[in-house]
């Protein structure tokens, strides 16, 4: 193969034929030019992801707007079974930017890619009872679905590869990069229930730059209105009025909590260039989003000690209203260097999440009290330099060794600010609760500024041996400030048994080191409390492992996550455009992080005695604590048919099983027999049973003449939850049905018409002892699907 092959096949990480989720049309539209195959998982074959040796599946745009989704995470979680995107409601912050995950295991074990460039997490601490409790992600919805050419989503680890946070897998996210033409669209729907209505206004365009390059800019505007599932409020809602209930009983709106998705308007830009210069190439990609959400927390009556009846005489219902903003910017250049290929890049990204809230209030302030509150701001950046050469070089029998080397470098930086003090303070008005309602301020002996860094060093070879096997081998070494070194291997193979049938397997071993925000996270509240008839102030909340806290529970340094991983399949190319793959695998992970329940000094003598010497009165923090297994099984098949002068059909099935078993609690000696008030039932069914274990898609589409008709149907298995009683409820598997139509009415302008969840399908309602009161009748905090019902949605296309 020649050299300059090579450099194109390793500058872009592209598109595949229709093998997995796949389809390549996007890249004939836009270019009329045959373009070379590279899949992630490799940094340098040009397969097709059936002929590798990891599985790999592509989301084209088109298959991603099918269904008319307006949320990229959410329309990878119905395109990909073994990617979880639960929903929230009045989970604080994790209601802005939720939880997502691949294989059931933690959010933090997804590692995501832009043009295969690592980008940066969120700076929100996921801290109510989601999945991930404890953990942070990237946020996906921070990048406009106007802005993508396809999703690559490899299910295998690959920390030897790319890194820290690839234990469960890599989605790599390609930006369009057409360097002519563009698309605008609308859309508007809303739920069958006459709420959630959405309006979206977004595109992209592609501009020529010389013949020499494009550059593409790429939007969106997007305004939701939120949901709401609560049932009524059955309870006394103001004093009582010489001693009989107020009149203003019989006339309260009950329906006085939010229980749904929270309402939004984003905004998002985003580019991606590239320009030849001399013989190499100048790239650069990168945006922002600015995003305002607004959910609620749970009302406040009337007659509630945290509400002040002058201020609020009918009680109020706190809204937490977060701005969220993300921005990025990567450049770099690719090159030939000698018989080398280069490249070497930038990247800077940083996420910055202002807890603001709405409709609230200080009770401890009296009358005087704000109603609106700055409660403080999380801000995490994250700046990686890289530099990495890759080349064939002659090998055994004629055949070409792959060589692959880089090193990087990589500085996280985390902050904390305080809210303004109205938020926090202690107003010492009636000796009332302190502090905003809703969400309590971050107090300035919550502030922190910290970083760390890490250099990497890596290598990966890849060779086909003879025709029918194929291997591969990585090895990287990772350096951390703060807590030392890390090594990680990966093998891989693939053997092909017939032109149709081939079996490969991959072992690796991979780490995540634990993120800035799990290291420097606290957010501490000054309680004063009633001793002897005497306030004396005291400390709760989360504290980090630099507190004192941490120290005198000997909770130690958090240390990585370490894994070890194994995958099989099989893959089978058959006949007229027929494809099938099935791969197992096994991870384990040893010190998973947790954030764990708050110690109080009942617990025990020596946790009593630990609290009183930091001068706190509970605590709760991350510990490295837990050991785990997943198992599970993908299957993927995919067929094309020809119907003649019915058109075309594509029909793709995909399913995926995953379950995980807690193999150990280690908790440091002075911490010993409290496994149960760290890491109690709650936590553990949280962490392996409250994602579904069997998830799937059957989706068709149909082409003919000028009408494009999609049908998918997507099954959510069964899910079980625990209350702090023990108690666990079983909530059923469920299937969903989508259905859209589009219509191509002249070259340019295309009309879609569809309803997602078609037969408003809604998930089991929970036990009655868990809906308190009857007002949380479904599961707020880990619905795979949601609790909306049906939604119906038009859209108007128009391409230049």
């Amino acid at each position: 193969m020649k050299r300059s092959t090579i450099s194109i096949a390793i500058a872009s990480i592209v598109s595949l034929p229709a093998i997995s989720y796949a389809q390549d049309n996007e890249a004939e539209v836009q270019s009329s030019e045959p373009e070379r195959i590279q899949v992630i998982g490799s940094r340098l074959s040009v397969r097709t992801a059936t002929e590798g040796s990891a599985p790999v599946d592509i989301i084209s745009a088109e298959d991603l707007v099918a269904a008319g989704f307006t949320e990229t995470a959410k329309a990878l979680q119905y395109a990909v079974p073994s990617f979880n995107f639960p929903s929230s409601s009045i989970t604080d912050g994790s209601d802005a930017v939720r939880p997502a995950s691949l294989r059931g295991l933690s959010p933090d074990h997804t590692l995501v890619l832009v043009n295969g460039k690592r980008r940066h997490s969120s700076s929100l601490v996921h801290l109510n009872g989601t999945t991930g409790r404890g953990s942070s992600n990237a946020d996906l919805n921070a990048i406009p679905i106007s802005a993508i050419k396809r999703i690559e989503v490899l299910r295998d680890g690959a920390s030897a590869q790319y890194g820290s946070d690839a234990i469960a897998g890599v989605i790599n996210i390609v930006l369009k990069d057409n360097a002519q033409g563009g698309d605008l669209n609308i859309s508007a729907g809303q739920t069958y229930e006459g709420d959630g209505e959405q309006v979206k206004l977004h595109g992209s365009f592609g501009v020529n730059l010389n013949d020499r390059g494009a550059i593409v800019f790429s939007g969106e505007y997007h305004d939701k209105g939120r949901t709401n599932r609560a049932g009524l409020d059955p309870r006394q809602q103001y004093p009582l009025v010489d001693g009989e209930l107020d009149p203003r009983e019989d006339t309260f709106d009950r329906k006085s909590h939010h229980v749904g998705d929270a309402e939004f308007e984003n905004i998002g830009l985003f580019f991606n260039a590239d320009y030849q210069v001399g013989t190499g190439e100048l790239y650069a990609f990168g945006g922002f989003s600015e995003r305002t959400t607004k959910s609620g927390a749970f009302y406040r009556r009337a007659l509630d000690a945290r509400n002040v009846l002058e201020v609020y005489p009918d009680g109020f219902l706190p809204i937490l209203a977060p701005d969220t903003n993300d921005i990025s910017i990567a450049s770099g250049y690719r090159f030939d260097l000698g018989d080398w290929f280069a490249d070497a890049s930038i990247v800077y990204g940083e996420s910055e999440f202002n807890y603001r809230l709405e409709n609230s209030l200080n009770a401890s302030f009296g009358a005087a009290s704000p109603r609106e509150f700055d409660a403080g701001t999380l801000l995490h950046d994250e700046l990686n330099v890289s530099f990495e050469v890759s080349r064939l070089i002659e090998f055994y029998n004629y055949s070409d060794l792959s060589v692959a080397l880089g090193v990087s470098y990589r500085e996280n930086g985390y902050q904390i600010k305080a809210g303004e003090p109205a938020s926090y303070e202690d107003g010492g008005f009636d000796n009332r609760a302190a502090g905003s309602q809703g969400f309590t301020g971050f107090r300035p002996d919550s502030e922190i500024s910290e970083s760390r860094d890490n250099t990497g060093l890596y290598v990966e070879l890849e060779n086909q041996l003879t025709e029918k096997f194929q291997w591969a081998a990585a090895l990287r070494y990772e350096d951390y400030s703060d807590f030392g070194n890390n090594t990680s291997w990966k093998v891989s193979g693939r053997y092909a048994i017939t032109d149709e049938l081939a079996v490969r397997a991959t072992a690796n071993t991979g780490f995540r080191a634990p993120g800035v925000q799990q290291l420097y996270f606290t957010n501490i509240s000054t309680l004063f409390v009633n001793r002897d008839g005497e306030l004396v102030p005291e400390q709760s909340g989360t504290f980090n492992n630099l507190s004192a806290v941490a120290r005198e529970l000997e909770v130690g340094a958090l240390q990585p996550e370490e894994s070890q991983s194994f995958s099989a399949g099989v893959v089978w190319n058959g006949y007229n455009g027929l494809s099938l793959t099935i791969d197992a695998y096994q991870i384990e992970i040893d010190d998973r992080i947790i954030l764990s329940s708050s110690l109080i000094p009942s617990d025990s003598p020596a946790v009593a005695d630990a609290l009183a010497v930091a001068g706190a009165d509970n605590a709760r923090f991350f510990i490295n604590a837990v050991d785990t297994t997943t198992r599970g099984l993908d299957i993927v098949l995919a067929k094309e048919y020809d119907l003649a002068e019915y058109g075309s059909l594509r029909a793709q099935a995909a399913y995926g099983y995953n379950e995980t078993d807690i193999d150990a609690i280690n908790l440091p000696q002075i911490l010993d027999g409290l496994e149960d008030k760290l890491f109690n039932g709650v936590e553990q069914t949280r962490m392996t049973r409250s994602v579904p274990q069997n998830s799937g898609t059957l989706s068709f589409t149909h082409d003919y003449e000028k009408l494009q008709t999609h049908l998918a149907f997507s099954y959510f298995g069964d899910y079980i939850l625990e209350n702090n009683a023990g108690t666990q409820t079983t909530f059923g598997g469920k299937w969903i049905a989508d259905l859209s139509f589009r219509y191509q009415a002249t070259d340019s302008v295309a009309v879609r018409l569809g309803a997602q969840n078609l037969f408003d399908t809604y998930p089991d309602k929970q036990l009655p002892e868990n809906q308190f009161n009857g007002i949380f009748q479904y599961p707020n905090t880990n619905a795979p699907f949601g609790f909306n019902g049906g939604y119906y949605y038009a859209e108007v296309s128009y391409r230049f």
